[in-house]
């Protein structure tokens, strides 16, 4: 049993475990990768055997491997979750100083994100819905958002009561304007483009019409015209 990334179960876990598969097949080889807490904190079980990804984790950590089975955790090694990891072989573990010189600096190729809205100009609200929130601040997600080289959001389409995370404007703080290229979520992969939200691929058994239907703002497909 995995400790970290499995404390869901049934079929919130798998509708989890397929939005972060999707991303983790997409990471190109190579690449330097930040991954943030909730969906995106999957992504480093599950990507493909054989393909060289080096996660990053802001609390000092490159090459982070996948989640432990519950009998070789080490409560030395944890994500910037608090959640514990294992490590690929040659990793590095270095300070806070430079963790946030590679983010700041524009080392990172990739960070994934949660997201509480993301809007079809590609504005980024993730950490505050401005009622009754737990976190304290934007912390990271800031940084990462304006250090990375691309940003991906990795989501529910839709909040628990059916309200929609894709939007014309987001009504939640920002934690960054501008910043998201594309967003993972269970029902499609779309893409971020300068006319706004436009259609990658599709979950298994979801046609456009449904994805629009809970996107609340225009959906183009690939080729449409304006």
């Amino acid at each position: 049993m995995r400790a970290a990334a499995e404390r869901m179960v049934g079929p919130e876990l798998e509708n989890r475990r397929a939005i972060a598969a999707a991303v983790a097949r997409d990471i190109p080889e190579g690449w330097h990768v930040n991954l943030g807490i909730g969906i995106p904190t999957l992504v480093s079980d599950l990507v493909p055997q054989g393909r060289e990804v080096l996660i990053q984790s802001e609390n000092g950590i490159l090459g982070m491997g996948p989640a432990p089975d519950e009998e070789d955790v080490d409560p030395w090694l944890i994500n910037a979750g608090k959640q514990p990891i294992t490590l690929l072989k040659g990793a590095s573990l270095f300070d806070h100083a430079i963790s946030f010189a590679m983010i700041r600096g524009g080392h990172i190729d990739l960070c994934v994100l949660g997201a509480l809205e993301v809007a079809e100009n590609g504005d980024l609200a993730n950490w505050s819905t401005s009622a009754n929130d737990t976190a304290p601040a934007v912390g990271g997600a800031m940084d990462l958002a304006a250090g990375a080289k691309r940003i991906w959001v990795a989501m529910d389409h839709t909040t628990k009561d059916g309200k929609s995370k894709l939007v014309s404007h987001c009504a939640y703080p920002l934690t960054a304007a501008g910043v998201v290229k594309r967003v993972y979520t269970n029902l499609a992969v779309i893409e971020v483009t300068p006319r706004g939200f436009e259609l990658r691929d599709l979950a298994p058994n979801v046609s456009f019409e449904t994805v629009q239907s809970k996107t609340d703002a225009k959906l183009y497909r690939i080729g449409q015209a304006d």
